[in-house]
């Protein structure tokens, strides 16, 4: 199972959350961490990550995530070196828990596998449309233009709830939440189906909807689902993840975060992904370069 759908799905069972979808929790009892020493290598920045899971992370670098982790590293005046794993059931267990790297780049804030910095971005599901669709205008899942299209969705995923209360399911296609990211990307393969017509929208996860639509062309139009008035929260905080003993690194961590917004949230639009404000308006490239 995937990460990005069950991280922010952990959390939103927890908070009727789930990149996810409160089908699936990615907490998990066997991803204990072990608590009872700091252990981070003074020389080198750590990071846990998915091996094959753009726009956040690949082994080649070219994730969101790498860049951030690049960036954080020369800050530091560390090398970066990764630990990969598949972001799946076992993911902190095998990384973070086994003290083999000292933080994953991304994790949903809240959820108590692991110890959260302070958020670094804020974002939410949206619907991904062609830009001349009639549906390019559509704010909700709620809205009566979506009746009857077929709309791609990630299965167990929070937003799966709200179509289901919209009665857009009927209509809709699933995509597996339960995938292996090394060889499949339900991401992608939504996406596609969009550009080929066999979809009439889609609905992912912000990072991901944002990354393909602006590598599609002609770009696809992107609209976060803040508007949602039932079903789970659409719209999540992310930090970084820690071990829970670690209390000086998470220190150092959110101060980095701190002094240097506006640099993060420059490699995060560059990617695609739709930023939100604590009002939930988009963040422009222009407001993002503002510490």
């Amino acid at each position: 199972m995937t990460k990005r759908w069950t991280l922010v799905g952990s959390l939103a069972v927890a908070a009727g959350l789930t990149l996810l979808g409160p089908a699936t929790s990615y907490a998990q009892s066997n991803d204990g961490l072990d608590l009872s020493i700091e252990l981070v290598d003074p020389k080198v920045l750590r990071v846990c990550a998915d091996p094959r899971n753009l726009p956040f992370s690949n082994e080649k670098g070219e994730g969101f995530e790498n860049k951030l982790a690049d960036f954080l590293a020369a800050k530091l005046q560390k090398k970066v070196d990764y630990t990969f794993f598949p972001q799946a059931t076992g993911f902190v267990r095998m990384t973070l828990g086994s003290h083999r790297c000292d933080v994953i780049m991304g994790f949903p804030q809240g959820d108590d596998l692991v110890q959260s910095t302070s958020p670094y971005y804020r974002t939410a599901y949206a619907i991904v449309t062609k830009p001349d669709s009639d549906l390019a205008d559509v704010t909700t899942l709620e809205d009566a233009k979506l009746k009857g299209k077929h709309i791609g969705i990630v299965a167990g995923t929070p937003p799966a709830t709200n179509m289901a209360l919209a009665g857009l399911m009927t209509t809709a296609k699933p995509y597996p939440l339960m995938i292996d990211t090394r060889v499949d990307s339900s991401a992608e393969a939504m996406i596609n189906d969009l550009k080929s017509g066999e979809i009439d929208a889609g609905v992912l996860w912000g990072p991901m909807a944002g990354y393909y639509a602006k590598q599609a062309s002609p770009q696809l139009h992107v609209t976060p689902l803040v508007k949602e008035t039932s079903g789970p929260k659409l719209i999540y905080r992310i930090a970084m993840g820690v071990r829970g003993a670690d209390q000086n690194w998470r220190r150092q961590l959110n101060k980095l975060i701190q002094e240097n917004q506006s640099e993060i949230n420059k490699i995060l639009l560059d990617f695609g992904v739709p930023l939100l404000d604590e009002s939930n308006h988009l963040i422009t490239a222009e407001a993002a370069t503002k510490p």
